[in-house]
């Protein structure tokens, strides 16, 4: 029997992480955003069918340490002293429940969390409306920033639509 990978829901998060190792700061927002015990795999752009938008905690109650779990992450870092990091995931939903949405990602050097929220946003609802030539339903973005520190240690910024099959 073949069992397809098609996620029944997804739930959004967001972490920022500061450490003296780029790696390391990763791991740490990772931490802040929850899913740090998890392999994740980052997948392109499709909101499937059907697919049940979740909190955060009711998601993670799904999922267990070490699972590969399917992800669209917006990932920026830098460790230049006082630089703005955003990141974002926006997301476009179908006017039909049995059609697909879109999710982007977007992350930018020196723009809000409300600049980067609104572009992913607009990304999405662009891919949404050049495939059905309507507009969605409703959008909604996940942004987060925030800046490097003085002291020029590694910063990054995630925002992540996280899938449970």
């Amino acid at each position: 029997m073949i069992t397809k990978l098609i996620p029944k829901k997804v739930f959004f998060t967001s972490g920022v992480g500061r450490h003296p190792e780029n790696l390391e700061s990763f791991e740490v927002a990772l931490r802040d955003a929850g899913i740090e015990k998890f392999n994740l795999v980052t997948v392109s752009s499709i909101l499937p069918p059907k697919c049940e938008v979740v909190s955060r905690e009711k998601g993670l109650e799904e999922l267990s340490p070490g699972e590969i779990v399917f992800c669209v992450m917006s990932r920026i870092s830098s460790n230049e002293p006082r630089r703005t990091l955003s990141a974002s995931v926006g997301c476009a939903f179908p006017q039909t429940i049995n059609r697909h949405g879109y999710i982007s990602e977007y992350h930018a050097y020196g723009e809000t969390a409300q600049d980067v929220g609104k572009h992913s946003e607009k990304l999405a609802r662009s891919m949404y409306s050049t495939w059905t030539n309507e507009a969605p339903l409703r959008t909604l973005s996940f942004p987060r920033s925030s800046s490097v520190d003085e002291h020029g240690d590694w910063m990054t910024v995630i925002s992540v639509a996280v899938f449970t099959i």
